[in-house]
Formats: C-alpha cells, sequence, structure tokens
C-alpha cells in the first residue's frame, strides 16, 4: 500500500477533480452565509436543506473574486430588487476547485436572478396558501373601516421621510379634518421589521379601544428592503388584527405578503393619507347629504302640516254646525225620554197613591164600625183587645157608629 504526505493525496485530489469536473455548472442552493472581506472578494458558504427542515443534506464554500463580484452584485440586485445576502436561494454558475491548502470551493462565473425571483414568489405564494388554507388571509379585510377613522395608530420610524409625508399631508388637508395621531415605533427594514412590528401591534391591541385605524408606512428605498414584509408570522399577526389595517410601504411595483393580507394597500404613505382623507370626505358628504334631505323632509312635512290645518280650518264651521246639530238633536231627544220617564213614573206613583187610600180608608175605625163593629175601651182608655185584660167591675165603655153606651164587668163563675 502507497503512503502518501497530505499535500500529495491532496494534489492527487485536485487533479482528479479537475479531470473529472472539468465544466461548469448551475448550482441551486441557499446561501447560509456572506462576507465581503478588505480586498473585496465575496465568500459564501451554501446549504441545502433536507426537504422535511429537519437538517441540512449538503454544505459547501463558494468564492466570488473582486472583480467578478462588482458586476454580478449590482446586476442581482437590480432585477431582483433583493440584497445579496444572506437567507435567500440563487442559482450560480460555478466552477469546482480544489486546492491543497484551503480544499473544495466552488468559484462562481455568473448567478440567474430570475430563479430567486421565482423563489421569492413562491415563497411568498407558500405563506398565502398557508394563510388561506387556516382561514384567517381574509379576516382583516372583512372588518369594516370606520366611517370616519380619525383616532390612527401609525406603525414607522420616527425618522423616516415617509412618515413625515404622511402627518403633513393629514395636517394640510384641504378639508380641515383634525385626525389624533399615535406613533408606534417600528424598524421598517432589515431582519428587524418583523419582531418590531408584531411589538407596535401588540402595544396597540392593549389599547384597542382609542384607535379607529392602524396604518403601517415607510418611505421609499430598494425593493430589497421590502424582505422583511414577506414573512408568515408578520402576515398572520396583521390577518387576525382586531382593528382595521392600512399599508403604505413605499414601493410603486411590488406587492409585499402583508400588503395582501392587509385590510387596505395602498403603494405610499402620501397615499395612505389620502385615503384616510377621502374616507372622512365621503363621511362629511354623506352627512351633508342627510342633513339636506332632513332638511326638505321637515319643509315637506310642515307645508303638508299647513294644508291640512287649512283643511280642517275651512272644513270646521260646517263639522261645528253638523255637531251642534247632533247634539242639539241628542239632548231633545233626551228630554223627551225624560219627560216620558217622568210621566211614566208620577203616573206610577199616582196609581200607588189612590191604592194607599183606599186602603186607608178601608182601615178607618169609623167605616168599620158602620159595618156593625164596635170598639171597647177599658177605664184607662185603651182598647180591650183580649178578655184577660178585664177585672170584675171594670166599667167599659163601648164606641158604636151611631154613639156609645158604658157597661160593668161582670165575670161569671
Amino acid at each position: 500500500m502507497e503512503t502518501l504526505t497530505l499535500f500529495e493525496l491532496n494534489e492527487r485530489v485536485h487533479e482528479a477533480i479537475a479531470e473529472g469536473l472539468p465544466d461548469e455548472y448551475w448550482v441551486r442552493a441557499e446561501m447560509s452565509s456572506v462576507n465581503v472581506n478588505a480586498a473585496g472578494h465575496c465568500y459564501i458558504e451554501l446549504v441545502q436543506k433536507h426537504p422535511s427542515g429537519s437538517g441540512m443534506v449538503a454544505k459547501a464554500r463558494a468564492t466570488i473574486w473582486r472583480a467578478r463580484f462588482c458586476m454580478l452584485k449590482p446586476y442581482f440586485e437590480q432585477a431582483t430588487g433583493q440584497a445579496f445576502t444572506a437567507g435567500i436561494s440563487v442559482q450560480l454558475l460555478v466552477t469546482v476547485e480544489f486546492h491543497e491548502l484551503y480544499g473544495l470551493s466552488f468559484i462562481v462565473e455568473d448567478i440567474d436572478p430570475t430563479y430567486t425571483l421565482g423563489d421569492m414568489a413562491a415563497r411568498r405564494r407558500e405563506i398565502l396558501l398557508r394563510l388561506e388554507q387556516e382561514g384567517t388571509i381574509d379576516l382583516n379585510k372583512e372588518l369594516p373601516m370606520p366611517l370616519v377613522p380619525r383616532r390612527v395608530a401609525v406603525i414607522s420610524s420616527e425618522t423616516a421621510a415617509g412618515y413625515g409625508d404622511f402627518c403633513h399631508q393629514l395636517a394640510t388637508n384641504a378639508y380641515g379634518f383634525v385626525f389624533s395621531l399615535g406613533l408606534f415605533p417600528a424598524v421598517m427594514q432589515g431582519d428587524a421589521v418583523e419582531s418590531t412590528v408584531i411589538s407596535a401591534l401588540d402595544a396597540i391591541a392593549a389599547e384597542e379601544e382609542k384607535w379607529d385605524v392602524v396604518v403601517i408606512i415607510r418611505g421609499g428605498g430598494a425593493a430589497s428592503d421590502l424582505v422583511g414584509f414577506d414573512t408568515y408570522l408578520l402576515a398572520a399577526n396583521c390577518a387576525q388584527f382586531p382593528l382595521p389595517i392600512l399599508t403604505g410601504i413605499g414601493h410603486e411595483r411590488d406587492t409585499t405578503v402583508l400588503d395582501a393580507v392587509a385590510h387596505t394597500s395602498v403603494k405610499t404613505p402620501t397615499a395612505a393619507a389620502e385615503f384616510l382623507i377621502s374616507r372622512m370626505a365621503e363621511a362629511a358628504a354623506q352627512l351633508e347629504h342627510l342633513t339636506d334631505s332632513l332638511a326638505a323632509t321637515v319643509a315637506m312635512r310642515i307645508t303638508a302640516e299647513k294644508q291640512r290645518l287649512q283643511g280642517l280650518t275651512l272644513r270646521l264651521p260646517a263639522a261645528f254646525a253638523l255637531r251642534k246639530a247632533n247634539e242639539t238633536n241628542a239632548i231633545t231627544l233626551r228630554n223627551q225620554r225624560l219627560l216620558t220617564a217622568v210621566s211614566t213614573l208620577m203616573a206610577e206613583q199616582r196609581h200607588r197613591l189612590e191604592v194607599a187610600e183606599k186602603v186607608l180608608a178601608g182601615a178607618n175605625p169609623d167605616v168599620i164600625l158602620r159595618r156593625g163593629y164596635s170598639i171597647t175601651y177599658a177605664p184607662d182608655g185603651h182598647a180591650v183587645r183580649h178578655a184577660s185584660e178585664l177585672r170584675e167591675g171594670d166599667i167599659l165603655l163601648s164606641r158604636f157608629a151611631d154613639g156609645e153606651a158604658h157597661s160593668i164587668v161582670k165575670i161569671e163563675d
């Protein structure tokens, strides 16, 4: 068995690779790190992850020498709108090189921006599809936009020009509308976009009742600055936020995932301000229309009531005369009924008196005496009703129809 020094073995590996892989190859991978040294050379670490996401299946180093890097970097960023940075997928044209001291490396000769564009679009589609499958993609869009969105929670960088433009546009609106603004600062580009915007959303949600709408704005800049707005976590938070979200993140060409899930998306901070102003103007126009309609309705009602009153006034004399005649007839009828009732009552009472007189006449003692009866009075003057009232020797007075007679009581054994 042959014994070789490390250099000799590496030299043979170098020769084998040079002979076995002499051509250029297109390689697809994700850049896990990108470093540019002081000399301007770019060193990249390429990785390929397992489809399940459980780990990496391949890893390699790649180098772009300064002269080529000065051409490829601006070309890639202009074509994709994406910064040449770690975390993105690329398709590189490479040659395979093995150096006895530095080992295996890929030398980058060219880059295909269309692949990265497709990958970025695919990632956006995957996020939107996931949100759609979860049933949250349209939740914020389904919230009612306030008719008067006067209380505005703004998520932006305090020093951003776009924030200044937004505030100026609202403050100088032609209608004189007054807006109440609250700034919730966040980073508007770079890796901190997701975490800081979500933190701002959490702060707004904690005082939800104070705000009508949330506006997320940033100034202009490279399309690569929008990457932070293309994350699932940020999109999910915005889609499920309890207040309508308006985005104006300052790029005319590209639409981010955040734009897709927001209630309303416009291109610039100024456009966001114009949207709020136009919404207030619509409310003012509706209020003016309702005021005019109310005034017209009131005027019509007053006219109708005047006409009705005039009609009543014209009909009043005839109605009064008719009512008077009806009441007169009713009084006459009641009088007639009363007279009839009185007459009937008097006749009945007269008859009763006649009967009573006859009864009284029949009960007159003189009448009874003329019938052959007499009345006997005791010595004390009371009429004797029972024999047991008498005593031996009592002198009685008997009264007859034609005179009186005395008698003495004699009680026989």
